[in-house]
């Protein structure tokens, strides 16, 4: 029987882990580390465990619950999810206004918003505790994901001081970031691409297993409201900073506007600045504020007569296969890319685009000589889109995968049921090549200097074998290759000696492991803080961390049996790495005590991640995006969108000079 002391602290543990989830995934700004968030947690599983009768739907414990039905029930909207109006136009959008206000027979201010590439869905809140999410479907019915949603962190599970009813509509998508490294891994594994951002944001909603969607990184921002009781909103405006109230992540890149000047201006802002965000924008959608209007204006048959989405053209290039060639990746798949006719698209030349796998070329019949539409998937990776098969004249070729590995001549073998080729020689100088590459990377060792022509330089005169051959190199060595002199060299081998203070989770992802990606390295570090810990970890204990699943914990735990992997740590051991992973603590009275700072654009001097960690150290606190509770930004090379919005809130900027003096003030 549970005590009052125990349902105390069950709600006590509730309150506090949904405070700081709050803090740590909508506002990035969190006010404790990892660890003592998972004391929390930990703590707040093992009462449950204790006391299963007082699980309640909304605990922190089950976002991550039983599996989803095969088939998704089916649930009728209270308020039917209408889709919108397209514009293609600036008289389009001027039209639209000024029917509105003509119906209206007034004025009207209107708000706009980005247009997110995701998938809409209608979150039921009876009492405050999330009932069930129901996606748009035909905007009358929908299919039931509540399993699937409850797994995105930004979206609350209780709402404090909410009506008894109340429908949040918003949009679920996946980071640009997420999606590539979500093709990454399908790539290693054999697995078609996803095509973009959208299509692996609904796939991921609609995994039978909750864990595999909690794998996959969505979001959520919150913009409308559909069947409520007693609401007492006005406008949408103040229906969007209710939402924030509310504790939703809203996208904050809302005005509100009073001519079609105003809106037709935003409209051209985002036409290039989208292309700085982190997730996927199609358009923008300008919406009439007051909601007394809305409800007078109405509702055509399919689309409400107060918004309208004005439609951004997609950014494409048409150009040529000159060729096709294979690229061997450090987990050893061959994967083919499109040699291209370099054409300008989204600011950059391009001269090459991934083609994925056998299957990704024989489903799109792409030969070599075709002339092919390209885009960037996530904005980011160039892909071939179509062929053009009326231009084909006849001197086209169909392209064959090697049969043997391009780098070692090994045998080339297609495992069953999966599209990726693999070299058969665990040995391949090629493979060994790709993983040192990888290990001396920003995002993973960041060894200044030691890059891809290095590398060759250094296999090329049989210095290094491996990567822990790196550890061994000295001055006098390096100063006998083209190019270096005594002062590269002695810089290389400092870099190289800076590098051993990394950590557990750079290490890790630096390894080279399969499916095994940065976050995934930094979880799981998290998890298990020394190398002798994680080498006793179970692949089924690993799959208790949230956002591992079965794969990545079967992966890393077969690499970790290998006798060749006891050997190479053994090796980095030995030279001297640090295979544990620190929590920096906060400090109050350090130089950045009671910052909130931004990061943004490229840093010479390091990652960002260096200079997040060195400012959270002096008592700073590292936001993801400006808003007015930044105070401080700092500004490296090619600053986008960020440093823009800094310059309009008036924020203090820094350049990176002036971030280093201050840190050199200690």
């Amino acid at each position: 029987m549970a005590t009052a002391d125990i349902r105390a602290r069950l709600e006590e543990l509730r309150q506090e882990i949904q405070h700081h989830s709050y803090l740590y995934y909508v506002l990035d700004q969190p006010e404790i580390d990892d660890r003592a968030f998972d004391l929390l947690y930990r703590e707040l599983v093992e009462l449950e465990a204790a006391h299963p009768e007082l699980v309640t739907p909304d605990s922190p414990t089950q976002r991550v619950g039983a599996p989803a039905d095969s088939a998704f029930t089916k649930r009728t909207h209270g308020i039917p999810m209408y889709s919108l109006a397209n514009a293609f136009s600036a008289g389009e959008v001027e039209h639209f206004m000024a029917r509105a206000e003509q119906l209206l027979g007034t004025a009207a201010e209107y708000v706009t918003e980005l247009k997110i590439d995701g998938l809409a869905v209608n979150l039921v809140y009876e009492n405050g505790m999330l009932r069930y999410c129901v996606t748009r479907g035909d905007g009358r019915v929908g299919e039931d994901i509540t399993a699937n949603v409850k797994t995105i962190r930004t979206i609350p599970l209780h709402l404090a001081d909410a009506p008894a009813h109340l429908e949040i509509r918003g949009e679920v998508y996946m980071p640009r970031r997420a999606f590539v490294e979500l093709n990454r891994q399908r790539d290693e594994a054999g697995e078609p691409p996803l095509a973009n951002c959208r299509n692996a944001a609904a796939g991921s909603l609609r995994q039978l297993d909750p864990r595999v969607t909690a794998q996959r990184r969505l979001d959520f921002f919150a913009y409308g409201i559909g069947d409520a009781e007693a609401a007492g909103i006005g406008s949408q405006r103040e229906l969007l900073e209710r939402l924030a109230a509310y504790r939703f992540r809203v996208n904050p890149n809302y005005r509100l506007c009073r001519t079609a000047a105003e809106v037709l201006a935003e409209v051209e802002r985002w036409r290039d600045g989208r292309h700085d965000l982190a997730y996927d924008t199609d358009g923008l959608v300008v919406k009439v504020n007051d909601f007394a209007q809305q409800a007078e204006l109405g509702y055509t048959a399919k689309d409400p007569r107060w918004a309208i989405a004005y439609k951004y053209p997609p950014e494409q290039a048409v150009t040529k296969v000159e060729n096709i060639s294979v690229s061997l990746g450090r987990t050893g798949v061959l994967t083919p890319a499109a040699d291209l006719t370099p054409v300008q698209l989204s600011g950059t030349v391009v001269r090459r685009a991934t083609l994925h796998n056998i299957d990704f070329i024989r489903e799109k019949d792409i030969r070599i000589g075709d002339t092919v539409t390209i885009h960037k998937a996530g904005e980011i990776i160039p892909e071939v889109v179509s062929v053009d098969t009326a231009r084909r004249d006849g001197s086209e070729r169909e392209f064959v995968m090697p049969e043997t590995c391009p780098e070692c001549g090994s045998l080339v073998r297609r495992e069953a049921g999966q599209a990726a080729y693999r070299c058969t020689n665990p040995h391949c100088p090629g493979v060994q090549r790709e993983k040192m590459i990888h290990f001396a990377s920003r995002d993973a060792m960041n060894i200044e200097g030691l890059g891809e022509a290095v590398v060759d330089l250094l296999l090329e005169h049989d210095l290094v074998h491996n990567v822990a051959d790196f550890y061994r190199l000295q001055p006098a060595e390096l100063e006998q290759l083209p190019r270096f002199g005594a002062k590269r060299a002695a810089k290389l081998v400092a870099a190289i000696a800076a590098s051993k203070e990394r950590g557990l989770a750079r290490l890790l992802f630096g390894l080279g492991i399969r499916m095994v990606g940065a976050k995934a390295a930094e979880v799981i570090a998290q998890r298990y803080p020394t190398l002798a810990a994680l080498t006793a970890a179970s692949a089924e204990e690993l799959q208790e961390i949230d956002g591992i699943g079965e794969k990545v914990a079967e992966q890393l735990t077969e690499y970790l049996r290998l006798p060749a992997t006891g050997e190479l740590l053994a090796a980095l051991q030995a030279a001297g790495l640090k295979t544990s992973e620190d929590t920096v603590q906060p400090v109050t009275d350090g130089i950045f005590s009671g910052e909130q700072v931004v990061l943004t654009g490229k840093l010479a001097s390091g990652t960002r991640q260096e200079a997040a960690a060195e400012i959270v150290a002096r008592g700073g606190k590292v936001l993801s995006a400006v808003t007015k509770k930044t105070t401080l930004v700092i500004a490296g090379e090619d600053a986008g969108s960020k440093l823009t919005k800094a310059r309009e809130l008036g924020i203090p900027i820094w350049d990176e000079a002036e971030f280093r003096a201050a840190l050199a003030k200690k």
